[in-house]
Order: C-alpha cells, then sequence, then structure tokens
C-alpha cells in the first residue's frame, strides 16, 4: 500500500525524540483531512535504540503526506521550519488555534502556536498573504502593525487595517 506520503515527490519528514505516533493522533484529531496512515516498528536495531523501539509513522494532515520517525533525542524543533496552515474563516482559526493550544500547546505571537511536540504551526487568515503583499505600501504598513499586535489573529481587525477603516 502507497500511503500519500510516499506517494508525493517532497514530503514533511519530521524526527520526534519521543512520541511520533502520539503526535500524528493529534493532529488527525484537530484538522479535517486528517488520519494515522500506518507505524511501523523498525526491525532492527539503530544507533537510536534496539529493534522495534524507532517507530516510523506516516500521516496526513490536511490532505497534506507526512512521515514522522520516534528515534530518541536529537536536534530539537524550532522556529526555523513552522507549518502555515491558511483559515478561510474567524472560526477555524479558532479552532486550529484553540485546539493546538488546550491539547498542552503554547502561544507565541503573530498566528504562531507551538505544540506540545514543540513542532510550531502558523494559524492564519487566507487573505492575509494578499494583503502584506498589497502593492499599495500604505496598506501593507497598516496590516503589518495590526498583526504584530496579535497572537491568535483576528481576521475582522485585520481586514478592517486592511480597509483602512
Amino acid at each position: 500500500m502507497t500511503t500519500k506520503a510516499m506517494s508525493q515527490r517532497v514530503t514533511p519528514h519530521l524526527w520526534y525524540s519521543k512520541h511520533a505516533e502520539e503526535a500524528a493522533q493529534l493532529y488527525a484529531k484537530i484538522f479535517p483531512d486528517s488520519r494515522v496512515e500506518r507505524v511501523t516498528p523498525l526491525p532492527a536495531a539503530s544507533p537510536a535504540g534496539p529493534a522495534g523501539s524507532v517507530k516510523m509513522v506516516e500521516f496526513t494532515v490536511l490532505g497534506q503526506g507526512f512521515f514522522a520517525i520516534t528515534a530518541g533525542p536529537h536536534d530539537e524543533f524550532n522556529d526555523a521550519i513552522s507549518f502555515l496552515v491558511n483559515c478561510d474563516d474567524q472560526g477555524e482559526i479558532d479552532r486550529y488555534w484553540n485546539a493546538l493550544v488546550e491539547h498542552g500547546g503554547k502561544a507565541v505571537a503573530c498566528g504562531w502556536v507551538i505544540d506540545r511536540y514543540g513542532v510550531r504551526w502558523q494559524i492564519s487568515p487566507r487573505p492575509l498573504h494578499e494583503w502584506m503583499t498589497d502593492e499599495d505600501p500604505e496598506k501593507v504598513r497598516r496590516v503589518a502593525e495590526e498583526m504584530l499586535r496579535h497572537t491568535k489573529f483576528d481576521l475582522a481587525k485585520l481586514e478592517a487595517a486592511y480597509k483602512g477603516t
């Protein structure tokens, strides 16, 4: 069986010190069109541990295939990589943001949440990119200043800044 993650040309691959399967199950619970496809213990001993201790996890989040491993301590997740979730309305922003925070995540700033496993997520309104790249520098300035005031995005306030109302 070919999973979503293995059928894509580029697939995000995440190394968890612990709990890759648990993280994938949480993401599948939070986001629609998401599921854990397969969990496979590595049948051979590796530098990360004895046979069976390393788990390979294939999963889908919002239709995007991912691959992850639980393979012991390594580099921590950090702000250099994040997953941008483009939301269609305030309800989506609230639902995803709140779910990540309520399941042990940490609210940061400008739409960012660090989930309880250390993975960075940007929960953002879909039009924000368009507003931030508008040809009118005054609109961009207003949106940027408003954006920087937010932890969780308020779509109505960002749109009002864009429109100058």
